[in-house]
């Protein structure tokens, strides 16, 4: 992968950011996206951020080497802190990273929201405290998006600021675009944690250690749930 070849994953990502985007790309890596997106003109100029040494220099390097500098400003901070007033930020990607993280990060950097941003997520996991916090907070959920990419499934919401919005309980599980459309890639990802759900309660079953009854009957429910959404589809 580099800034002429995305992965399908980013490809994905890319396709949600709106033409004449001005972009923030927390935790951008190797700046791949933001490049990827300012050489095809979909964006008009991103803040890439990294918290951490090295890859920001990967970033600088991927930015210096397109000659992209005056529109990409490669910038070492924690998470949204990268956002000044002045970049007028109109979408944020956040990728690659738990969905705990992606929430710590965007509840951390609140103040660096004016709310008028497009979201564009794809977290590693923890999708359901991820949208709660986007229902907490007043977003919206407009696009979701399972994929699968070498033996991994990811997920890609999108959200947008909209006023008070309430989702059931299964639905921050599931995601509530994707309960309705249940793609083949989103029952899929489900088949495969259905038997992973169905292990970790065998496995409690014979642990000897006492497992808190509230952590079995959290994953009783999933599985409940899981296997009731499977049901429907068959």
């Amino acid at each position: 992968m580099n800034e002429q070849t995305l992965s399908m994953r980013l490809e994905r990502v890319a396709a949600q950011v709106p033409a004449g985007a001005r972009l923030a790309d927390i935790g951008s890596d190797h700046a791949y996206l933001p490049v990827a997106l300012l050489r095809r003109g979909v964006i008009v100029a991103a803040v890439a951020g990294e918290v951490a040494l090295t890859p920001l220099r990967s970033a600088e390097r991927t930015v210096r080497e397109n000659g992209l500098e005056p529109w990409i400003s490669v910038r070492r901070a924690n998470g949204l802190a990268a956002i000044e007033p002045e970049d007028n930020i109109t979408a944020i990607s956040l990728c690659g990273m738990g969905g705990e993280t992606i929430r710590d990060i965007l509840d951390s950097g609140k103040a660096h929201l004016s709310g008028r941003e497009r979201l564009i997520l794809q977290p590693n996991g923890g999708e359901q405290p991820l949208r709660q916090w986007l229902m907490e907070n007043g977003y919206r959920i407009l696009f979701e998006e399972v994929l699968r990419e070498n033996r991994f499934d990811y997920e890609i919401i999108v959200a947008e600021r909209a006023g008070p919005v309430t989702y059931t309980a299964e639905e921050l599980y599931f995601g509530p675009l994707q309960l309705q459309a249940r793609s083949p890639a989103f029952l899929a990802k489900w088949q495969r944690l259905l038997r992973l759900k169905h292990k970790t309660l065998n496995h409690f079953a014979r642990a000897r250690q006492t497992v808190p009854e509230q952590k079995v009957q959290e994953i009783e429910r999933q599985t409940r749930w899981i296997s009731e959404l499977l049901a429907e589809c068959r």
